[in-house]
């Protein structure tokens, strides 16, 4: 385990990776949250528990902060796979960190547009920002290990 961690992009890799899995659970949380001010319960036994079937409900405001945290699951959970891969193949710090650093920044920022309803197209550009050091690193990784295949 050491090694790895002496392995200065891996970490920086960890860094961003465990930053990312903290703003999902947060994301996780705000949901939470948002579904117990609304009293909008996605089980009958919570909304039993708090006040009646009636709150057993969708609410647009806790369906737009779960499509939010299943963006995240869709894009972060990738991203950690290739990132914890292409920190493998050798690539220089800086560009690594370059990588991480854009898609944790608008990784946030596509959060902040989907709960925040920011005029489009601020959600539609954080995405596509955020799918460039994917791809880039998705074909870095290919490049390395083409020659196995």
């Amino acid at each position: 385990m050491a090694v790895i961690i002496r392995n200065e992009v891996f970490s920086c890799f960890v860094f961003y990776g465990v930053l990312l899995v903290l703003k999902m659970y947060i994301i996780a949380i705000i949901t939470g949250q948002v579904r117990l001010r609304k009293k909008a319960f996605a089980n009958p036994e919570d909304a039993l528990r708090h006040g009646g079937l009636e709150f057993y409900r969708l609410d647009p405001d806790v369906e737009r902060c779960r499509r939010a945290h299943n963006n995240d699951m869709e894009n972060i959970f990738p991203f950690l796979f290739l990132g914890a891969i292409y920190s493998m193949t050798g690539p220089s710090l800086a560009v690594a960190r370059l990588h991480f650093l854009v898609f944790f920044l608008a990784r946030v920022l596509h959060s902040v547009a989907y709960l925040f309803a920011l005029r489009a197209p601020t959600r539609s550009l954080a995405y596509t920002v955020a799918q460039i050091p994917s791809f880039s690193m998705a074909v870095q990784i290919l490049m390395a290990v083409a020659e196995y295949a």
